[in-house]
């Protein structure tokens, strides 16, 4: 069951201003070059929020909330391993370093990011369009 929405005061009190800052930067960033369906649930186990992109089924990424951190995580099949593979050399060396770490389950490779600035929202914008072209008008 989808949660409602949490206010901006209560996410902030949760993450912390500066990380505030960051999460919203994270929205726009994805917001201006995708047009998707927006679902908020529980956390599961390790986080109090999720905050889904979905579109025609397939969820795009995942933002996450907890105390003081927030996660922002992109799921690749076996086509997208392989694009992220090939072109290797032009990630940063932490997008690279979670990648390698990334645990691969039957679904994908999970690659959880938790951003404390916006240093890796290069990375992040290439990352999505691996997973999607964008759908947006430029």
């Amino acid at each position: 069951m989808p949660y409602i929405m949490p206010g901006a005061e209560e996410i902030v009190g949760l993450i912390g201003k500066d990380l505030y800052e960051i999460w919203v930067g994270l929205i726009a960033l994805i917001d201006k070059d995708y047009d998707m369906e927006c679902i908020w649930n529980s956390g599961g186990k390790a986080w109090k929020y999720e905050y889904k992109y979905r579109r025609g089924g397939k969820t795009l990424c995942a933002l996450y909330a907890r105390q003081n951190c927030i996660g922002f995580m992109v799921i690749f099949g076996k086509e997208e391993r392989a694009k992220f593979e090939s072109e290797r050399d032009v990630w940063s060396n932490e997008t690279q370093s979670v990648y390698e770490k990334a645990q691969t389950y039957h679904d994908g490779k999970w690659l959880m990011f938790e951003p404390k600035d916006t240093a890796l929202f290069e990375d992040f914008s290439r990352l999505l369009r691996i997973k999607r072209k964008p759908n947006k008008n430029q």
